[in-house]
């Protein structure tokens, strides 16, 4: 049994035996080993294992690879060289394929080693082409030839060809190796054939060598290998292997160590550190290769690497390990939320966690080329030996600029602890300080620095050599900054390696890791020990080893790389790849902390005081959490904070808020934005400067002057600089204005600064001119760039030409303003790439640049001298660029975003309304001010669009000058033709178009008006005055009971409460010019923005003469509401408008308190304030218009009294109080407002500016008061109607005089003129010559009255012009139930119904439309839409006319006590000049001109500005001739009034007339303006009478209609939907227009077509002129569509949900503000607007209710691709919110759309929520909301409101994060809304 068991086991023993035999090679039981045997045949045998190779003597010992095996070498190691052997001795080439690192290329190097085999090496790029690989061609001696390169110099030297990055080589490149890999045959360039070595040699049997030499053939050598090295693609990114290519080699994964042999090697390399932490660091990094760990898509650990790890902890043991994992793999900066979690759980898995101690660097003593740099920490201190430069140190130089602070000495004590051991890159953001940090560091260690600016398409030809010729033609090669560094020994400082192509920088890889290299021209570069062992095995001298051109690398050279930190989650600016990581150390350098930039500023700039504000604004700017603020902290770095304190420490009275706004360059940022930065700064309390209005305002000061050598502009004065040459000095013709002024002065100041300039604008805004005009003034010679998007780095410097065979390089304008001093202006700088325009970088911050042709240029600071190789810049050289602004239609590359902070910015806007009018009067100055106040008002409004995204193209300056030039030579030429220069552009594109004629016509120029008209007032004859009475006034001598009598005055102080300053809002105004297509009457018109309740009470003006001198002349028009009460202020000329709500000053309109408010308005002094006076509770307020304070004005002698509470209102409220305000038109010295009490015997004077009222008592009841004279005032008696004269013969002193009527006279007076008739009018008026004081008065049975000799004669002649009394009351509003409580309107004010125009003697009264006549009346129905007429009685030319004023724009549902105050909806007040200013119940201000001499001058300068002269009729009505020729003697009359008013037509006699010329007609021309006498009139103007024929026009309708049907009938819609949809389409047309054009920029960018490099034909490329000479074929460049490189993330299309509300109150509240059609249209415009642009937004809308919170009405999949189908969606809304349950589920839907959305893959991510904000009656608290919008930091979630009961979605909006809640009332505003939410998150990525 037991012998049976012992068989069984021995035979089980056998069998494993065998398995493990199988299973493993022979040798490994044991191990395998190299064994070096010499045998007696073969020479020296090398065997690893059971495989073994004869070694032979190199031919060129020198390319053999050195020091690359260790001196144990491990088993995995092992097993691959033996591996490689046997492919070796099999001759197949082998491909060694891995992750990312040095491994693969070290075993390579290993096996060539051991083998001592000769190497030929080649690292593969994007820039390799075939001659790289083959043969290039070389000039010497003014002969092309060819040298054979690596492949081939392999091929024939039996050497082995080591290609590595294979997977970097484009697709086209490789396959040229193809035979030669397989057959070991190619054929050459330069005829040679290369022949396998067995084929050539059975050829050799049968022919001679001469003979085969003779026919090219070539023999390639038996031991010809390949080793190529690459990538497995595609879980690494890069180009995948060419099946014929892979079919040809034999494949070896190499991967990384196993963890012990990894182990072993790292403790080989310490001392000092226990294993257990290498153990752990190990552990760890072996975790995160696990196929876990990257099945999270984390990069690969950099395993590789952690030898320096240990090398580090071996030199400072105290360090952490949890830091220098972050230096090695520095996942805070390069990783998202998910991957930081991962790798932090595992790193406290293992236990790494903790903090190093902070290290500070002591003292650095300097041996050689090293140096012992002493670390301390507190007590401890570790000596460092660190390899150093080759200059002294300067690290205790007192004179250094570098600040020290503790986190600038910490991190300088960890990059020495990295460069220790090996390169390291510092990252960071941009300006945070990286270039004078490792300026500090190569300063302290003693090192020259090589700046090197890496740049997008930067070749690794330009990273190493580059080609050139010498002076007698023979091409060669010039060492790139780099070499030159490595074989001197500096510190190459690679800036911008976020920037450079992956591809290009892995030629770098060799150098970093292993510090060798191989040069393009075969020049070797080795590590100085490698060096020295080829020098002693092989005994060549150091002369003998450069003549086959292999150089030492100095062993103080070291590669310190710039970065800024990764964009985590983007496809294209996530630099750190696995590769990337495997190369450096990373250290992450923060922007300074407040503390720490506080005392560098301080100590920098230490006369800069308090910058406290600055650093809250900065600092909250970048802690915030917001991606749109942080992307504007960039711009706010320390630099550009030390340039701020700079500037202030100069100039302290400097506007800081204006400093900021111009760094960020506010201007051109997006609305969101710039809303974001205005409450940044409010919050840290940095506000606008105040300017002072009663002065002329700052910029009016500006001026400039040369005197003698000193330039003044403004306060700023610097020398005039004299230079040698003034050639280049611009000498330009510049009007100045005062906004270029300022503009200019800042530039002056940062230009005496010593800063570099960068100007940002629109195009046409002036920067060239502004330059130019800047520079002539400093009397500066000028350098003049301009880039495009061809340009390149090299154009940027030099300009390389062919002369005579050889290269020349002419020195562009910057090396030439660098070398001469002058400034240079780089023009359109945002056209060239970005990574073409940060070359510019070093220039600015350092000083120094590269040159192409080899040349550098250096500082002047250096203090090294010019030589033929140094350019040493010139002290007085500066640089301006100028740049057009960031984004959209402009196409350029944001140049300010790129490198804005190493500049100082300005920001050129078009000038405002004051300079360009400044400007263009100097332009054009016979242009009349009202063109030009037109065109730069229109053109204003335009540039606003276009900043808001409604049109794309920014209408500039340039343009309006251009057309008033045209003006000013051309000047019969109307405006409307000139525009059409400009916008003929934009004639095909309907929606534009439309805009475009709107703002025009809005500004009164009408531009596409096919039908120009005039219409004037219908014009009827007035009666003359006759005698109707006297007036006998009592003088002083008359003894008569009725006599002058002095009245009882009480005077007493005012009481006054206050002030109170009350919320001052300024609201735009959109004024409109009336007369565009039509010449009426009415000038302009604008409406209030009032809140739809509120209704207008009363109007005043105050007059340019009553205002103080300090203040603009022009009228100030106020305007008092009564629900809330209110009062807005505006200038007639300015787009803004004041307004004071008073809501808290008076309790609310509630029950049956309807107040009614009257106004006066004070003159100079007090021309600021307003006395407001409401007539229920007698309450008088001086409300300050300019301040928004309001002070209460108390007397005794005007009770308040309070309003009644009854809730219910009878339909006559009593009147409680009886006091009114009596309107003065005739100012005093006092400001004196006059109060009455009504029925009453008292009147109380108020003096405003003494602040003090006379109380006055009469002994009559007064009915009205009506002023005469600034001193006197006309009381009509209660009841009797008697009259009095009151007059003010001293402040406190006033007397009463009796007037004795006689004759049949009016008893009621409605209004009285304060100014007396001009002789002129008053004798034309009464139609005698005559000259007498007089008055006009108007009263109920009158036209109009002249009281000849009143007031200062005794007997007044009474003349008048009697009327028929007016109708009493409408027939309509009997029978208007709801009118019922109008009914009885109380007493009428009839001021503001009744004006006296004085100039031209004119009295016009408002009258609704049914106290109008039948025939003034239009005879359609238009009447309806009517506020009613203006009746005007031209007493002096005798004339009467009725203006239509056009109905309220909107009237509110509270308008019914309105017709209390008054009987006609329109209040009127007169202006300066005999204008008028109308304002109906609506809020519809309108201006009047009435005058006829004004009329005619307006008429004249619209007729011109139409573009007709007298000899081309305006309208035709009969198509007659006039038969003349004398149109300029024409006489402009009004013409005869015929009695029987026939129709006349011509001979320029008869009023009213139909044609014909010179008198006031219709359709004629030469009249002085149109004149209806009621006759039909067919207007036909001559233009369109010769365009297209009537038969045309209705056919081309007809085809129309047919096709429009013959759609409907194919998508199977009827013809009443096709109107419905129609009606929704057409009020969004413009809206889908203004989202199309941001859709369309958003995706701009992205079709620019890119270089396409290496072509055989298309445009000859400069950096291969050299390739051309010798004579290659791909030397040409063209443009193409780039494919996207293999690997690269797709692009996904942006993913957008629109949640909308259907709930039922959407439904229920559609009547009270139209949400629901509002959402409706909102929803069609998304639809409409997104079609065809699916590729780019994948779109789908779902919508909520209190039924469900997931309503499908679109799917993602399937869009609405017709009418049918997006009417559909409509329906389903409209039908969904009509029958749903009541409730919502806001929260609900907006949470799993924004779960939804975030799940899916795209480029961005948005949820759109449409709702009302109605979250009050549902309890939602918005804290709740604003939680669940900000849930997913992926989703960029926005509500936007769309309707509100009162102002709820504006508190609501306030409560939720900023920029991510909107109220939208207004669909307009929907595109601006999703253009600022697009933008946003394009500025934060």
């Amino acid at each position: 049994m037991w012998v049976l068991s012992r068989v069984s086991m021995e035979g089980a023993g056998r069998r494993l035996r065998h398995l493990q035999a199988v299973l493993s090679p022979s040798g490994a039981r044991s191990g395998l080993r190299i064994r070096l045997s010499s045998s007696s045949g073969d020479g020296t045998r090398a065997s690893i294992g059971d495989i073994s190779i004869i070694l032979r003597d190199a031919k060129n010992p020198e390319l053999v690879p050195r020091k690359y095996m260790p001196a144990s070498v491990s088993q995995s190691v092992l097993r691959h060289l033996r591996w490689i052997m046997q492919k070796d001795l099999l001759g197949q080439d082998v491909f060694l394929i891995g992750p990312p690192g040095p491994f693969r290329r070290e075993v390579a190097m290993m096996y060539l080693e051991l083998t001592q085999r000769e190497s030929e090496y080649i690292s593969l790029s994007r820039d390799t082409t075939e001659s790289d690989l083959k043969q290039r061609r070389e000039i010497q001696g003014g002969t092309a030839f060819y040298i054979d390169q690596c492949a081939v110099r392999a091929a024939l030297e039996g050497r082995i060809l080591v290609l590595e990055g294979i997977e970097k080589a484009e697709r086209n490149v490789l396959p040229v190796l193809n035979n030669l890999l397989e057959n070991r045959e190619m054929q050459l360039d330069d005829g040679r054939f290369l022949v396998a070595a067995d084929r050539y040699d059975k050829l050799l049997q049968d022919h001679s060598k001469e003979e085969l030499d003779s026919l090219n053939l070539v023999r390639v050598s038996e031991r010809f290998r390949v080793i190529a090295l690459g990538l497995p693609i595609p879980r690494y990114q890069g180009n995948p292997l060419d099946p014929p290519l892979r079919s040809r080699f034999q494949a070896r994964d190499v991967h990384s160590l196993p963890f012990k042999e990894v182990l072993e090697t790292l403790q080989e390399n310490t001392r000092n550190v226990a294993p257990e932490r290498i153990s752990q660091l190990l552990s760890f990094a072996s975790t995160m290769l696990t196929a876990e760990s990257t099945s999270l898509g984390l990069p690969d650990f950099p395993l590789d690497n952690l030898v320096h790890l240990v090398r580090i902890m071996d030199t400072v043991p105290s360090v952490s390990s949890l830091e220098l994992i972050q230096r090695l793999y520095p996942y805070n900066i390069m990783l998202g939320k998910e991957g930081k979690t991962a790798v932090e759980d595992t790193l406290s898995k293992f236990e790494l966690i903790g903090s190093s101690p902070v290290y500070s660097v002591g003292r650095v003593d300097k041996q050689g080329n090293e140096a012992l740099v002493t670390l301390s920490q507190g007590r401890d201190a570790h000596p460092v030996q660190v390899a150093a430069g080759t200059l002294p140190s300067s690290a205790g130089d007192k004179d250094s600029p570098f600040i020290r602070t503790g986190y600038h000495d910490a991190l300088l004590s960890e990059m020495l602890q990295s460069h220790v051991t090996t390169d390291f890159c510092l990252v960071g953001p941009r300006g945070c300080g990286k270039s004078v940090l490792v300026k500090q560091f190569a300063d302290m260690l003693g090192y020259h620095t090589e700046p090197i600016m890496l740049y997008q398409d930067m070749t690794s030809r330009d990273l190493l050599q580059q080609r050139t010729t010498l002076p007698n033609g023979d091409t060669t090669w010039r060492h790139s900054p780099l070499v030159t560094a490595a074989l001197e020994g500096s510190l190459a400082v690679l800036d911008g390696v976020h920037r450079i192509n992956p591809g290009s920088f892995s030629v770098l890889h060799r150098l970093v890791h292993e510090r060798d290299l191989q040069l393009y021209d075969g020049t070797r570069l080795l590590r100085h020990d490698r060096y020295q062992d080829i020098q002693e095995k092989t005994g060549l001298s150091q002369q003998q080893l450069e003549e086959r051109r292999i150089f030492p690398i100095h062993p103080s050279f070291r590669l310190i790389a710039l970065g800024e930190p990764p964009v985590v989650g983007s496809s294209k600016q996530q630099w750190m790849s696995p590769e990337m990581l495997t190369m450096f150390l990373y250290h992450h350098m923060r922007p300074l902390s407040r503390a720490e930039e506080t005392d560098v500023i301080h100590r920098l700039v230490p006369n800069a005081d308090n910058l406290s504000k600055l650093f809250d604004f900065v600092h909250n700017l970048r802690d915030s959490t917001d991606p749109t603020v942080q992307s504007m902290a960039a711009s706010m770095s320390t630099r550009q904070l030390l340039r701020i304190a700079r500037s202030l420490a100069q100039y302290p009275n400097e506007d800081l808020y204006g400093i900021v706004q111009k760094a960020c360059l506010s201007r051109f940022l997006p609305r969101l934005a710039r809303q974001a930065l205005d409450q940044t700064l409010d919050s840290a309390g940095i506000q606008p400067l105040k300017q002072d209005h009663s002065m002329a305002s700052f910029e009016k000061s500006v001026t400039c002057e040369v005197q003698g050598d000193m330039l003044r502009i403004g306060s700023t004065t610097v020398p005039v600089y004299n230079p040698q040459n003034k050639t280049k000095v611009p000498d330009i013709l510049f009007y100045e204005n005062p906004q270029h002024l300022s503009v200019m002065e800042d530039m002056l100041k940062d230009f005496t600064l010593g800063e570099h300039l960068l100007l940002v604008g629109n195009q046409g805004v002036g920067k060239n001119k502004i330059v130019d005009r800047f520079l002539q003034m400093l009397n500066r010679p000028r350098e003049y760039i301009q880039l495009h998007r061809d340009t390149t780095v090299q154009t940027l410097t030099l300009q390389p030409t062919v002369q005579d065979g050889v290269i020349i390089y002419e020195d562009s304008p910057l090396v030439k303003a660098v070398k001469q001093g002058h400034v240079l202006v780089v023009d359109e700088a945002d056209k060239a790439p970005t990574y073409v325009t940060c070359v510019l970088k070093t220039l600015v911050e350092s000083g120094e640049m590269h040159l192409a042709d080899g040349r550098r240029i250096l500082s002047a600071r250096t203090g090294i001298s010019p030589s033929s190789t140094v350019i040493v810049a010139h002290p007085d050289f500066r640089m301006i660029v100028l740049a057009n602004r960031p984004g959209f239609p402009f196409l350029g590359n944001d140049f300010f975003g790129a490198m804005g902070d190493i500049f100082s910015c300005h920001a050129i806007d078009n000038p405002d309304i004051e300079s360009e009018m400044a400007m263009l009067r100097q332009y054009g100055p016979s242009v009349s001010e009202g063109t030009l106040r037109k065109l730069v008002m229109a053109f204003g409004e335009l540039r606003d669009m276009a900043d808001q995204g409604l049109i794309s193209y920014p209408y500039s300056t340039r343009e309006v000058v251009n057309m008033v030039r045209h003006i000013q030579k051309f000047p019969n030429e109307g405006l409307t033709t000139v525009v059409k220069n400009v916008f003929d552009f934009d004639s095909y594109n309907q929606e534009l178009q439309e805009t475009i004629v709107q703002t025009m016509e809005k500004h009164g120029i009408p531009l596409g008006v096919r039908e120009a008209r005039i219409s004037l007032a219908k014009e009827f004859p007035l009666p003359n005055f006759e005698m109707i009475g006297q007036w006998k006034t009592s003088g002083q001598g008359m003894r008569q009971k009725t006599s002058l009598m002095s009245l009882p005055v009480d005077t007493t102080t005012i009481g006054v409460k206050g002030p109170v300053a009350m919320y001052l809002e300024t609201k735009p105004l959109d004024r409109t010019e009336a007369r565009s297509a039509m010449f009426t009457e009415q000038e302009a018109y604008w409406q209030l923005p009032m809140e739809e309740m509120n209704i207008i009470c009363d109007v005043a003006v105050s007059k340019a003469s009553h205002r103080s001198p300090g203040q603009n002349k022009t009228d100030m028009i106020y305007v008092a509401t009564a629900n809330p009460i209110g009062l807005y202020a505006m200038d007639t000329k300015k787009k803004t408008c004041n307004f004071v709500d008073l809501y808290d000053v008076f309790p609310s309109t509630s029950g049956s308190y309807k107040p009614r408010v009257k106004i006066q308005a004070l003159s100079s002094p007090l021309d600021d304030s307003v006395i407001l006076h409401e007539e229920v509770t007698n309450v008088v307020l001086s409300v300050n218009i300019e301040n928004g304070q309001v002070t209460r004005l108390m007397s005794d002698a005007l009770p308040e009294t309070p309003p009644e509470k009854r809730r219910f209102p009878t339909s006559s409220p009593k009147v409680v109080n009886p006091f009114r305000l009596c309107p003065s038109f005739a100012p005093d010295g006092y400001n004196t407002v006059v109060f009455y009490k009504q029925n009453g015997g008292v009147v109380n004077f108020i003096s405003a500016l003494e602040g003090i009222c006379h109380s006055v008592s009469l002994p009559v009841n007064i009915h009205t008061i009506h002023q005469i004279d600034s001193n006197k005032w006309l009381i009509t008696e209660s009841s009797v109607y008697g009259k009095y004269v009151m007059e003010r013969t001293a402040p406190a002193e006033f007397m009463l005089q009796p007037v004795k009527e006689h004759g049949d006279l009016d008893q009621k007076l409605l209004l009285t003129s304060t100014t007396p008739l001009s002789d002129s009018v008053l004798s034309k008026a009464l139609e005698q010559k005559i000259s007498s004081p007089n008055r006009v008065a108007v009263t109920p049975g009158t036209y109009a009255s002249v009281l000849l000799g009143f007031p200062d004669l005794e007997t007044t002649e009474v003349y008048g012009i009697t009327r028929e009394p007016l109708p009493t009351s409408s027939s309509e509003s009997k029978s208007d139930p709801f009118l019922s409580l109008m009914s009885k309107p109380a007493a009428p004010n009839p001021a503001s119904t009744n004006v006296f125009l004085p100039e031209s003697g004119q009295i016009i009264r408002a009258l609704p439309t049914w106290k109008v006549g039948k025939d003034i009346l239009p005879k359609d129905s238009s009447v309806k839409d009517l506020s009613g007429y203006l009746e005007l009685a031209d007493i002096a030319n005798h004339k009467l006319r009725y203006i239509p004023v056009p109905g309220a724009t909107r009237v509110s549902p509270y308008a019914s006590w309105l017709f209390n105050a008054a009987d006609v909806n329109v209040f009127m007040a007169p202006l300066s000049n005999d204008g008028l200013v109308t304002v109906d119940m609506g809020g519809c201000v309108r201006t009047w001109e009435t005058t006829l001499v004004h009329l005619e001058r307006s008429l004249q300068e619209w007729r011109n500005m139409i573009g007709y002269q007298e000899d081309k009729p305006l309208q035709l009505t009969i198509e007659k001739e006039s038969g003349r020729d004398d149109h300029e003697d024409i006489d402009p009359k009004h013409g005869k009034v015929d009695p029987d008013n026939q129709p006349h037509v011509g001979g320029n006699t008869w009023a009213g007339g139909v044609g014909g010329s010179g008198t006031a007609g219709l359709g004629g021309f030469g009249g002085p303006y149109r004149l209806d006498a009621g006759h039909d009139v067919q207007q036909v103007p001559q233009w369109e009478k010769d365009a297209v024929p009537e038969s045309v026009r209705e056919a081309a309708r007809q085809m129309k209609e047919k096709a429009f049907k013959e759609r409907l009938r194919e998508i199977q819609m009827s013809e009443y939907d096709g109107e419905t949809y129609d009606k929704f389409s057409n009020s969004v047309k413009r809206q889908v227009q203004s989202l199309r054009v941001i859709l369309e920029s958003l995706q701009a960018k992205g079709k620019e077509r890119q270089w396409l490099k290496n072509q055989s034909y298309g445009d000859l490329d400069d950096s291969k002129l050299i390739e051309g000479l010798t004579g290659e074929k791909s030397i040409y460049r063209r443009r193409g569509e780039k494919e996207p490189e293999m690997g690269t993330p797709q692009e996904k299309p942006k993913r957008l949900r629109l949640v909308v509300d259907v709930s039922g109150s959407m439904y229920r509240f559609n009547g009270h503000d139209g949400r629901l059609e509002r959402e409706m249209e909102a929803t069609l415009m998304v639809m409409e607007a997104f079609e065809k642009y699916e590729d780019k937004f994948k779109y789908d809308i779902y919508g909520h209710s209190g039924e469900d919170y997931r309503v499908e009405f679109v799917n993602a999949d399937k869009p609405p691709t017709n009418n049918r189908e997006r009417l559909n969606v409509l329906k389903l809304m409209h039908a969904h919110s009509q029958f749903c349950l009541s409730g919502d589920n806001t929260l609900e839907a907006t949470k799993d759309a924004i779960k939804v959305i975030g799940n899916e893959e795209a480029d961005e991510h948005f949820v759109l929520l449409l709702s009302d904000a109605n979250f009050d009656r549902y309890g939602i608290r918005p804290s709740r909301f604003a939680e669940i919008l900000n849930s997913n930091e992926d989703v960029n979630a926005y509500a936007i409101f769309i309707g509100s009961l009162g102002d709820q979605a504006v508190r609501l909006t306030k409560q939720l994060p900023m920029g991510h809640a909107y109220v939208c009332m207004d669909n307009k505003n929907l595109p601006q809304i999703l253009q600022q939410i697009f933008t946003s998150t394009m500025l934060s990525t």
